[in-house]
């Protein structure tokens, strides 16, 4: 049976994480507050394919192996979170600088398959996602139940689309809002804080598991 028993607990840490203001939901904001809404919700729909790639490619990958070597599932949680807390401090000390990037654009409006397409590759080389798909997810396999991979693919798809719906309302409500958002910088940096913090609470919270079930 490919759901995992947890399969609950998995979306409201999908919720959490697909929340938290990463690469992904910046990238988008920026492309909002540059070109408006029609240009966000399209970098949207190719983030989430590239998002769904990264977590198809990480299961093929990750899956026989979590399944033979409790070893080795230990180990991918403990340096998955470690990375995790890394990248939420390195959000929170450059995020003055990310908050300057995102409302420095260009002033040339990409097409919308070119939107999709910068979105894709946000999407498919995310750290953020890389980590979660490779240390969290594991997290809720039932190795016990098999098909590991394919239980890793389910999740991947859950997230696409929790991606897609949340991803999707930051890109209107930032397109809606974009001069107000532009126009005070404060905003995007206080944005940038909370999710590097959700980040490192959600990666000490990965390597606590990672050490319980050692």
């Amino acid at each position: 049976m490919l759901i995992p028993t947890r399969i609950w607990e998995y979306v409201a840490a999908a919720v959490v994480i697909v929340l938290a203001p990463g690469p992904s939901v910046l990238f988008t904001i920026a492309r909002a507050i540059a070109w408006g809404r029609a240009t966000a919700v399209a970098t949207v729909v190719g983030n989430v394919l590239g998002a769904f790639t990264l977590s198809v490619v990480v299961a093929v990958g990750l899956g026989p192996i979590l399944q033979r070597s409790h070893l080795a599932f230990i180990a991918v949680q403990f340096l998955g979170g470690a990375y995790l807390v890394y990248l939420g401090i390195e959000a929170i000390r450059q995020s003055p600088i990310h908050a300057a990037d995102m409302t420095q654009q260009g002033d040339d409006r990409p097409t919308m398959l070119k939107s999709a397409r910068d979105g894709y590759w946000v999407g498919a080389l995310n750290p953020k996602g890389m980590v979660f798909f490779a240390a969290i997810l594991p997290q809720f396999v039932d190795r016990d139940r098999g098909h590991v991979t394919g239980q890793l693919i389910l999740m991947g798809a859950i997230f696409a689309a929790i991606a897609l719906v949340s991803d999707g309302g930051w890109g209107i409500l930032a397109g809606t809002i974009r001069n107000w958002l532009a126009t005070e910088m404060r905003r995007l940096v206080r944005m940038r804080i909370a999710g590097g913090s959700v980040m490192i609470a959600l990666g000490l919270f990965t390597i606590i598991s990672a050490i319980r079930s050692s």
